[in-house]
């Protein structure tokens, strides 16, 4: 059975840094990109970033650019979320999510995990 887990939420002031991980189990992970979703009280999840296969390709939503960095490492089974600059507007509950299309991936997944909360907050 598929599983992704994900680590690394919690609480940090604005500015601040965080690093989410998300562990993928019960399936060959190279053959899937990863990405991640957030979702903020009150509003509908959205699409965050997402890695290919290989990992040569990324995609960014606009209001992660430049702050956000995905990575991954597939013989640990393992992605990784850099967050830099942390805004209040951050806060959500992030969800990891797998998709066997790369150009899916930041639309239909095939994949979630149970979600991380990242609070943003002074």
């Amino acid at each position: 059975q598929q599983h992704l887990v994900e680590a690394g939420g919690g609480l940090v002031q604005p500015g601040g840094s965080l690093r989410l991980s998300c562990v993928a189990s019960g399936f060959i992970t190279d053959v899937y990109a990863i990405g991640w979703f957030r979702q903020a009280p009150g509003k509908e999840r959205e699409a965050v970033s997402c890695i290919s296969m290989s990992g040569g390709s990324t995609d960014y939503a606009d209001s992660v650019k430049g702050r956000f960095t995905i990575s991954r490492d597939n013989a640990q089974n393992t992605v990784y979320l850099q967050m830099n600059n942390l805004e209040p507007e951050d806060t959500a509950v992030y969800y990891c999510e797998a998709t066997r299309t790369f150009r899916l991936c930041m639309l239909y997944p095939d994949y979630w995990g149970q979600g991380t909360q990242v609070t943003v907050s002074s």
